[in-house]
């Protein structure tokens, strides 16, 4: 059997969400009007940046107004859009992150990636960073491949257990060798799941769920990544605040 190491993206392989960077693409060429970032996304991204705020009410919110705006667009302008995200942004990552990568290669790993971006975005990276395989959000195209509006997500903790469980069958992985990798309370099935759990600069509501669950939080570790330093910790060491 093999073993994986399974790698969320964004805020845990990439240093924010990549969806902010297709926002931006968005408001760019038009398709988005700027005033809705002023007038909805902002007051989000503020109440976050000032710890005021959850910051997955902020992806959430730019993840509600994507799925309006490309509806009626087709997926090369999609596919075009996430090329430019990529080839601008993909090195913009955590260095443990990184390094870890080339670590579960060395290894031989299964290297795969569950993320809550849109597929189209996950490729890409994936790509650029050498998985084996990826997950990312279906966002539905029609006969003619125009998004619909309906999207199938990936952001949620069902949705990324029952993504493992698929990969496991395609890869026959061993999950009791296994590693994951994960910031938000979204990436907590991939921690249960696996022998290896690893915390990447994780959200206040991830660390919370770790530490309610007793046989999680012997295993897992925590790790802090600020400016040129790397802080690693075991979770049952941690004081929730």
């Amino acid at each position: 059997m093999n073993t994986a190491a399974f790698f969320d993206i964004d805020g845990t392989l990439y240093r924010e969400g990549l969806i902010t960077e297709v926002f931006k693409k968005l408001v760019k060429y038009e398709i988005i009007p700027a005033e809705r970032w002023y007038k909805e996304v902002k007051p989000e991204y503020d109440r976050w940046d000032k710890r005021k705020g959850n910051y997955d009410n902020y992806l959430l919110k730019m993840a509600d107004i994507y799925i309006e705006a490309i509806r009626g667009l087709h997926r090369s302008q999609v596919e075009f859009i996430a090329k430019n995200v990529v080839s601008q942004k993909g090195d913009r990552v955590y260095s443990y992150t990184r390094n870890r990568i080339k670590w579960h290669k060395e290894k031989g790993h299964k290297i795969l990636t569950i993320s809550g971006s849109p597929v189209e975005l996950v490729r890409e990276m994936a790509i650029k960073h050498e998985f084996d395989d990826y997950v990312g959000a279906v966002y539905i195209r029609d006969k003619n491949e125009v998004y619909t509006g309906e999207v199938i997500p990936m952001w949620d903790s069902e949705s990324k257990k029952n993504s493992i469980n698929m990969l496991v069958k395609k890869y026959n992985i061993d999950l009791d060798k296994s590693y994951a990798y994960g910031d938000t309370s979204g990436d907590f099935s991939m921690m249960k799941m696996v022998k290896n759990p690893v915390c990447v600069n994780p959200t206040r509501e991830l660390v919370k769920e770790i530490l309610d669950d007793s046989e999680l939080c012997k295993k897992a570790h925590i790790i802090v990544e600020r400016k040129d330093m790397i802080y690693k910790l075991k979770a049952e060491d941690v004081n929730y605040i």
